[in-house]
């Protein structure tokens, strides 16, 4: 028999690369975790890593194990959560990453929900944007993940994550004033081809839609300023710094403080949804959490008409 604990060091390397990483995320040390792995190796009777400059890739053999170490986990995930729900109250500590709007529009209410509902269940939040927050999550350092796809972006779907759905939020085209009158989407974005913008850092799902949709409509956007901050997107704006592309849930229900264009026909809105490994989908934490937030979604306040064309 194959030591679990090394398998999941094993495990923790795919998906964070480095050693180095692996020691980091366990509190271990690296030499620690090398020698932990190379006691594997002589338990396996194989090769499980090859050195790639200063770096190390898991063999095909090594692959193999870990594909087989993900079923293992998602079953012991399982029991957990037949355990937790066979007892009569919540107890426990759930993790739970966000993005920003969502964390400031829905989360607050969730945890209150969730507060009165489970008086005992710890609830730790981290604001994540989900470039991040979804490899955190297949390595285990989140149970659920709030996330976001834009459209014509498809996210990932790996086997090993189950995905719901939570709302479609509108999406809008900003402008720093009352702007030009134009006649239909595209004239509002191409009026503002040679306006500054502010957007998400490159490397980012939002990023590359808002370069695309600016693309599609004929211009090379001028981003002058970048963050994944939503609500300094919406600062600049209001002060005449930048235009920008910016969602409901920026104003929380709030009446919009800035000029909005509609976007073309099938730009208008962008997918958020929740995350969970598969074997923890059943557990009953995730499941309040999941209604919580559903519920957090009705509660909102109606959109407030804002100054829009």
């Amino acid at each position: 028999m194959f030591d679990l604990h090394r398998l999941r060091l094993l495990r923790e390397l795919k998906h964070r690369g480095t050693l180095a990483a692996v020691a980091a995320a366990l509190s271990y040390a690296p030499s620690s975790v090398s020698q932990q792995l190379s006691q594997l190796e002589a338990e396996v009777g194989v090769r499980l890593l090859e050195p790639v400059g200063r770096r190390v890739k898991l063999t095909e053999q090594a692959e193999i194990l870990v594909a087989h170490t993900e079923a293992v986990l998602e079953r012991l995930e399982r029991a957990e959560s037949e355990i937790a729900a066979s007892l009569t109250e919540l107890t426990g500590t759930l993790r739970i990453a966000s993005f920003q709007t969502a964390a400031l529009a829905l989360v607050p209410a969730a945890l209150g929900l969730l507060r009165d509902r489970h008086p005992h269940l710890r609830v730790h939040v981290a604001q994540l944007e989900p470039e991040k927050a979804l490899p955190a999550l297949q390595a285990r350092d989140f149970d659920l993940v709030v996330a976001e796809e834009y459209p014509g972006n498809p996210n990932l779907r790996p086997a090993e994550l189950e995905q719901e759905d939570l709302l479609d939020d509108p999406l809008h085209l900003a402008l720093p004033d009352d702007g030009p009158d134009t006649h239909g989407p595209m004239a509002a974005l191409r009026s503002l081809a040679d306006h500054p913008w502010v957007m998400e850092p490159e490397g980012t799902t939002a990023r590359h839609w808002a370069v695309n949709l600016c693309r599609n409509a004929g211009f090379e956007p001028d981003v002058r300023f970048e963050t994944t901050d939503l609500l300094l997107h919406l600062r600049l704006v209001e002060q005449g710094h930048a235009a920008a592309f910016l969602p409901d849930l920026v104003w929380s229900g709030q009446r919009p403080t800035v000029t909005l264009r509609q976007l073309p026909r099938d730009q208008r809105t962008r997918r958020v949804f929740t995350v969970v490994r598969r074997g923890r989908s059943r557990h009953p934490a995730v499941q309040a959490c999941r209604r919580a937030l559903r519920q957090a979604v009705t509660l909102r306040p109606s959109q407030a008409p804002g100054r829009q064309s």
